[in-house]
């Protein structure tokens, strides 16, 4: 059969117009993924027999990578109504922000929630915005570095301190959550080398009810020395659950050190238990999800069996 140039060239047009079509309806699907807010919820039984009356269980809302931005009304509306889960703590690993603009909606969408206990730490997107980005960079593991452009992070940070919230940016706290005792430490984003574990080094104090070890990023650097010193659980975010998923919400790349089958959810590490949140937001710049819901988690901590 003689095919001529012109077929072929014909024959191109037609397959470059189908994938630019493709692509097209799969970025305005992506788009609309944005406000399809997911709650999920998991038991993790981590407590001392006796700790609590049989039956009761304590509730850890933990919310992170909000990224907010002016105008995301239906995201402001989702995160108000987790108050009605009445947790006994709220814990934020960080990225609130993508906007300059961004503290009031923020301020906004956690408001009823800063009326619970809760404790923070940072991403890196809470003290510079992020830059623009091809979204299909992210596929490529590529490291994102923030712009130079700062954001109002101290005042945000004010506000959280003015609410009874507590700062876990390289510092630790001893603090009561409902009916248990908590020792929680924290640090600064590891992502970007804003962490130093040295200043919170040890132990978690003997007689808490319930040891917390907080990172932005869930890298495993961070999260091996949570484990060694005996922390019952380490919660993170950064990693918007791969964001960019196969089919099943498995995750193509996390964006950080840990490994894709613990990119999002509960999980092991080191003997220790890990949460990371698949958070609420994306970067302005990347404002797509495939697979990948956004989402807060509510954590049922319950007593272990140990008979």
């Amino acid at each position: 059969m003689h095919i001529t140039a012109k077929k072929i060239v014909s024959s191109l047009g037609a397959l470059a117009a189908a994938g630019a079509g493709l692509g097209a309806a799969t970025a305005a699907w992506g788009y609309s993924e944005l406000k399809r807010f997911e709650l999920h919820e998991h038991t993790l039984p981590l407590l001392k027999p006796g700790t609590l009356a049989k039956g009761e269980e304590f509730r850890l809302l933990h919310v992170s990578d909000l990224h907010m931005i002016p105008g995301q009304r239906s995201k402001i509306s989702f995160v108000n109504a987790l108050a009605g889960l009445h947790p006994h703590l709220v814990v934020n690993t960080g990225d609130n922000l993508s906007d300059e603009a961004g503290v009031p909606e923020v301020m906004a969408a956690l408001g009823p929630l800063l009326a619970v206990p809760g404790i923070f730490v940072f991403g890196s997107n809470d003290y510079f915005a992020p830059r623009p980005a091809n979204p299909f960079s992210y596929l490529l593991g590529r490291k994102h570095e923030p712009s130079s452009v700062e954001l109002p992070w101290r005042g945000m940070r004010a506000a959280f301190l003015e609410h009874g919230w507590l700062d876990a940016n390289q510092a630790r706290h001893e603090f009561q959550a409902g009916p248990l005792r908590i020792a929680a430490a924290g640090v600064d984003d590891p992502h970007h080398d804003l962490d130093d574990y040295a200043e919170i080094a040890g132990p978690p104090h003997p007689e808490a009810d319930l040891s917390l070890g907080l990172t932005h990023s869930p890298e495993p650097r961070v999260l091996s020395k949570f484990a060694a010193d005996g922390y019952d659980l380490a919660l993170a975010g950064h990693t918007h659950g791969g964001q960019l998923c196969l089919p099943g919400g498995r995750a193509i790349v996390t964006n950080c050190g840990i490994d894709r089958a613990r990119a999002k959810g509960p999980s092991e590490f080191d003997g220790m238990a890990l949460h990371v949140s698949n958070g609420l937001g994306t970067s302005k710049y990347v404002p797509f999800r495939l697979f990948c819901r956004p989402s807060a988690t509510l954590l049922r901590i319950t007593a272990r069996d140990d008979s």
